[in-house]
């Protein structure tokens, strides 16, 4: 059953695929901040995802973040989700991002549950 607490921690190392540079974010080869989004984006996904009935998935439409730290080649980095708030379809989780030393970025985000095939089909 879907409830407040439930979390999920999702990791990456930063490599030149995840940087700045190479997402277009910025001019350095910095992990960027477009790849600490995803990854919490990710977290929270998997957070919730067990506890989903069967053809339904969650969907990002907000999130309000700080990056706070740089992170360089080769550090490992993790992004935790905890889902804080439950109304209706709606699920806000709280949000953090770390390279193992510090806390790098940290916010809040939220997700809809919806029906995998009525989402679709309004493309």
């Amino acid at each position: 059953m879907l409830k407040k607490g439930v979390r999920h921690t999702s990791h990456t190392e930063v490599n030149t695929s995840n940087t700045a540079i190479m997402l277009g974010s910025g001019e350095m080869e910095v992990f960027a901040t477009p790849a600490m989004v995803a990854l919490m984006e990710n977290a929270a996904m998997n957070a919730v995802a067990p506890f989903l009935p069967e053809g339904c998935t969650t969907v990002g439409a907000k999130i309000d973040t700080s990056h706070i730290k740089p992170s360089g080649i080769g550090q490992h980095i993790t992004a935790e989700a905890e889902l804080i708030e439950i109304d209706g379809r709606k699920l806000t989780f709280k949000v953090s991002a770390s390279d193992g030393v510090c806390t790098i970025g940290e916010g809040t985000h939220v997700r809809y549950i919806v029906d995998h095939t009525k989402f679709l089909s309004k493309l």
